[in-house]
């Protein structure tokens, strides 16, 4: 039987996605862009699922995309490659817009498409061997995934700068210390980890967690007075909706929220 380019367990409403390729170091092909947006699509829209975590299997977490498949694409490979990443995109667009929180367990390096994916997470957790590269360039290439997008945002233009033009390998202690990733895990408490702070996010107030996410997505690229706007809108559906009637209530009966 063939095994999936990206697995998905169920279980105790957290979704763990786990790429699959780890004789291909978890390489991103059409086959895996596919899977990836199949997966994302059930993650957003099945209602027994209120967290995603986003894993590797083998040593890698990522590697960035199939060069072995880009070669043999030959003359075609303007085309291929153009298809690939519309296909990668769609996934990473429904990740980032689904109205769930998404947590990345970084389980080992990272580049390229990889990269990209790694640091979609609203909690990017990295174990201690992890390491960051944008690896574009050093083959030719342009970012994708949104790398271009993130990490000014993350990290700043400068770093960004640095990071897609030089490929300097970012270990996971600095990349904690610049913002690319939220905490350095060690490596063998990385999953139990990942688990805690899935479960808390599954236990917690979801609507009002996808407010949260569109806000600060939305931030940036709005001005001041229209954020402002967004979010007064934002925590007055909050407050008259159950999760707020409940987060409130708890709170001046001093328990804890029982959010559904």
């Amino acid at each position: 039987m063939t095994i999936p380019a990206i697995t998905i367990d169920i279980h105790d409403g957290i979704a763990w996605l786990t790429l699959a390729r780890p004789e291909k170091r978890n390489a991103v092909d059409p086959q895996f862009a596919f899977r990836l947006h199949e997966l994302a699509e059930q993650c957003a829209t099945d209602p027994d699922i209120r967290c995603v975590v986003l894993t590797g299997g083998g040593k890698f977490f990522c590697v960035g995309g199939d060069i072995k498949a880009f070669s043999a694409a030959g003359k075609d490979a303007q085309a291929a490659v153009g298809a690939l990443a519309q296909s990668f995109h769609a996934g990473i667009y429904r990740l980032a817009m689904m109205e769930k929180p998404l947590v990345t367990a970084i389980n080992g390096p990272a580049a390229g498409a990889g990269l990209s994916l790694a640091i979609l997470g609203d909690i990017a957790l990295a174990a201690a061997s992890a390491h960051f590269t944008s690896a574009y360039s050093a083959v030719g290439l342009t970012p994708d995934g949104g790398a271009s997008w993130w990490l000014p945002r993350l990290i700043g233009m400068r770093r960004a700068q640095e990071m897609i033009l030089t490929n300097r390998r970012i270990g996971s202690e600095e990349a904690a210390a610049i913002g690319l990733v939220t905490r350095v895990v060690a490596d063998d408490a990385l999953r139990t980890e990942a688990a805690n702070v899935a479960s808390a996010l599954a236990k917690g107030p979801i609507r009002a967690l996808a407010r949260c996410r569109a806000l600060l997505v939305e931030s940036a690229t709005a001005d001041f007075l229209t954020q402002l706007n967004r979010e007064a809108a934002s925590i007055a559906e909050s407050a008259g909706a159950a999760e707020g009637r409940e987060g409130v209530a708890a709170f001046l009966e001093k328990r804890l929220p029982q959010f559904v």
